[in-house]
């Protein structure tokens, strides 16, 4: 009985102990005056959450939340609890939230933070940009920022006031984090390698991009719902304006690196297409949670089939080199797969080209496609190589008839969901800083520019 009493006792001062040094840990972040502070606006999508799967050193853990009542803040909060009690490396966010109607003019009123996330529905997003950045507010959005031609133009008013307002303006932009995007850019740097970039023609770029993508699919371990917005285009934004924004920053940041675009003298447009995946209603259901589909969507319905305009194709020229950018939106990825991610650049001594298909088990891999096949260039290559090895540790040429496969170690292949605390991370460098790369801003209004007219011509 003693023995049992001595262990009650022994559990008690643990539990007690522990009570206190997380008290402990709380009262530290509430002492240590931390220079960033988040404010959360209307969470409609789960990239939300993602940027708060980690911590980070100069980011307060209290978070402000502002939203209307409703399943999407819901699902927001669910997903921030998760990261908070995960077994491996738990958050530590305290969520105090606010829901009305009148959320963003009470968060405009009492800016309890100075940083502003933005990822929902983005039919008002544009809107709530401009209107954080009028107020002094810096904004990590979501891509898309704008997804019509109106858009466009409210948007190169926010950077206008976000300069006036010394504040940073940025998009999330997590493809430039994932290892054979950084290492296509990385090798098209080098002459030795890929030599000069081509300029193609319109029936055969020089760089094409595509992406394939799935409303189904699996975040953090568990099915992914939407909400029902996401399947209006007028909400959503079109595939067009949606996922390309991605494929098109990588177009111009791996082929243009570091270098200030001007839309209006830079850009040529030359043809655009926009095509609709369809959904039945047991899809629907399976996706959003919604037996019915709502009545904004009625417009999109015929025969109880639902079209959703999210794929879309682009031609344009950039400084004179043919692109091409596509995306597709299939329901579900059949089993062992996911989306996929085609790439190439095409060099006057190479073509690289990142695959992500069934030979590559559904993992982007990285090739060099050789067009001098000549000895004294693989000595260049192998010698060129190891500058790129300096900076990515444990890569490696693998020999293959065509030239060579990049091979990559596992630890670069961190996934899409750390690429948003990478993206977050690269910001608060800029805030630290007080300001963007130059060239950044107006890259950001070369890319929702090319966007935007490429589906006012499409319609």
């Amino acid at each position: 009985m003693r023995n049992k009493l001595l262990t009650i006792a022994f559990m008690s001062a643990m539990a007690l102990n522990q009570g206190c040094d997380t008290k402990k840990e709380e009262a530290k972040d509430e002492a240590t005056k931390k220079p960033l502070s988040l404010i959360v606006v209307e969470p409609g999508h789960f990239h939300a959450a993602l940027v708060q799967k980690s911590m980070y050193p100069d980011v307060d853990s209290v978070v402000h939340v502002y939203a209307s009542e409703g399943p999407d803040v819901k699902a927001y909060l669910d997903k921030v609890e998760k990261y908070n009690a995960s077994p491996q490396d738990p958050t530590r966010w305290k969520e105090e939230v606010y829901t009305g109607s009148d959320f963003l003019e009470k968060m405009l009123s009492e800016k309890k933070g100075n940083v502003v996330i933005l990822a929902g529905n983005n039919q008002k997003k544009t809107d709530y940009i401009k209107q954080s950045v009028d107020a002094g507010l810096n904004v990590l959005a979501d891509k898309p920022m704008a997804i019509d031609a109106a858009g466009f133009e409210k948007l190169k008013e926010a950077f206008a006031s976000a300069e006036k307002n010394k504040v940073l303006l940025y998009d999330i932009m997590t493809e430039r984090y994932e290892i054979t995007n950084a290492l296509q850019r990385e090798l098209a740097a080098s002459a030795e390698i890929f030599g000069e970039l081509q300029k193609g023609t319109a029936e055969n770029p020089a760089v094409a991009k595509e992406s394939v993508h799935h409303f189904f699919k699996y975040i953090s371990g568990e099915p992914l719902v939407r909400p029902t917005w996401f399947f209006d285009v007028k909400q959503q934004g079109e595939g067009m304006v949606d996922v390309t924004t991605h494929l098109v920053d990588l177009v111009q940041w791996s082929c243009f690196p570091n270098t200030e675009l001007d839309y209006k003298k830079d850009i040529k447009l030359l043809s655009a297409k926009r095509t609709a995946t369809k959904l039945t209603k047991s899809q629907f259901k399976l996706v959003t949670k919604s037996d019915n589909f709502p009545d904004f969507l009625s417009k999109d319905v015929k025969d109880t089939t639902l079209s959703v305009y999210a794929n879309g194709a682009m031609n344009y020229t950039l400084k004179g080199v043919h692109a091409k950018v596509s995306v597709l939106w299939n329901f579900q990825a059949p089993e062992g797969t996911g989306d996929t991610h085609y790439s190439i650049m095409k060099g006057s001594k190479a073509n690289l080209i990142v695959r992500q298909g069934k030979d590559q088990k559904y993992k982007p891999v990285l090739y060099i496609e050789t067009i001098d096949k000549s000895k004294a260039y693989e000595d260049a290559v192998a010698n060129s190589f190891k500058m790129v090895q300096g900076k990515y540790p444990g890569i490696e040429l693998k020999k293959n008839a065509a030239g060579w496969e990049v091979t990559i170690p596992a630890k670069y292949d961190n996934g899409h969901e750390a690429h948003f605390a990478q993206v977050a991370n690269k910001y608060m460098e800029y805030l630290k800083a007080g300001q963007l790369p130059r060239w950044e801003v107006p890259n950001m209004i070369a890319k929702y520019y090319l966007t935007t007219l490429a589906l006012k011509e499409a319609k």
